[in-house]
């Protein structure tokens, strides 16, 4: 096993991306992210790997889109304006099914806002960004190991599905320095469906791949095969995270620095016999709707009533709540939905997310 090294969010992005096969990375500089193309400038080139910084995050993601289609493992990372930029090229990625991994380590905005942690972008990653019928796996780390975990992981499932996959961390995940085991360096093979090869191809149909399609029926066919792979996705690739929501009189649903804004505010709940309990989903999307629902539906009130109330802890004015409440919803729970949000690059405390759960508890 690996020796665990103090790393910066940032910088175990990078390492574990290259260490999962990432042959080609495209990027241009904006803080709060700015060490992960500093990292695989660094980096790749040592390695005989391909890194350019483009004259702008519009070129870095056609880049992408461009390596990807050639078979290889390819990436870009920005934070929160910079990913506005890059929504076209994605939603061609996803229209040719082509695998990509973004990055977003989002600071407040909208607009230029300023470089402080958010979670603003939660619309933008799970609701698709771009143009069109498509979706993207959105992955949440919640701690620098997870930042490199599931940056490892995204490359796969990237390839497994043909899909764009996201990780979405804040400014606090890229910056703060932790513990961290990274993961094996990891050969990957080109693929049958990519334009790689070519020249080798002697006498061979031309692979062509694109996004555009003028038949109409054609191109909602296409859309449909898609969506029916989206299902698969839902049914294999949910992930999420339960702390003491068995019994909890009140359950926060939080990811990334919120969620362990939430560990703080559970021990100071224990110390007045309150129990609170986390819900953080991993997976953005597909959202867990059906784990978060049955926690829901299955606990009751003080009072005898099912549906315990569900707080929403988010670093934005109310945008992981719209899952939240579809959870609730979905599984006929009487919950009542409760909102602790922060905009702005402000992050809750814990003792603040502990006085609003009970403020609602006392209601």
């Amino acid at each position: 096993m690996s020796e665990k090294v103090l790393m910066k969010g940032n910088d175990a992005i990078s390492e574990a991306a290259i260490r999962a096969g990432c042959q080609a990375y495209f990027g241009y500089p904006i803080t709060p992210q700015n060490e992960i193309p500093a990292y695989m400038a660094r980096n790749m080139l040592d390695r005989g790997r391909i890194f350019i910084q483009a004259e702008s995050e519009i070129a870095a993601i056609i880049m992408v889109y461009g390596a990807a289609c050639s078979g290889v493992r390819a990436m870009t990372s920005s934070s929160s304006p910079g990913i506005s930029l890059k929504q076209e090229g994605m939603s061609y990625a996803a229209g040719a099914d082509v695998p990509l991994v973004l990055v977003n380590v989002q600071r407040g905005g909208p607009g230029l806002g300023n470089i402080a942690p958010a979670q603003s972008d939660y619309f933008q990653s799970t609701r698709g960004g771009g143009h069109g019928d498509y979706r993207c796996i959105v992955l949440a780390p919640k701690s620098v190991q997870e930042a490199a975990d599931l940056t490892y992981l995204a490359f796969d499932l990237a390839d497994k599905y043909r899909i764009p996959v996201i990780i979405h961390a804040d400014g606090m995940i890229g910056q703060m320095i932790e513990g961290c085991v990274l993961p094996p360096e990891k050969t990957v093979p080109k693929y049958d469906w990519s334009a790689g090869g070519c020249a080798k191809r002697a006498g061979k149909k031309a692979v062509h791949i694109t996004s555009i399609d003028l038949v109409p029926e054609s191109l909602e066919a296409k859309t449909k095969e898609r969506f029916k792979r989206y299902e698969k996705i839902k049914t294999a690739e949910i992930r999420y995270e339960e702390n003491n929501c068995a019994d909890a009189d009140l359950v926060m649903v939080a990811y990334g620095t919120c969620a362990r804004v939430c560990l703080g505010a559970q021990k100071l709940a224990q110390k007045e016999g309150i129990k609170l309990g986390i819900f953080r989903p991993i997976t953005l999307w597909p959202f867990p709707f059906e784990a978060l629902g049955k926690i829901a539906a299955n606990l009751t009130t003080g009072s005898g009533q099912a549906g315990v109330p569900l707080l929403s802890v988010e670093m934005s004015e109310g945008q992981l709540i719209e899952d939240v409440k579809l959870s609730a919803y979905y599984s006929k729970s009487n919950s009542e939905v409760h909102l602790l949000g922060r905009s702005g690059g402000v992050i809750p405390t814990e003792e603040e997310t502990f006085n609003r759960a009970k403020e609602i508890l006392k209601k």
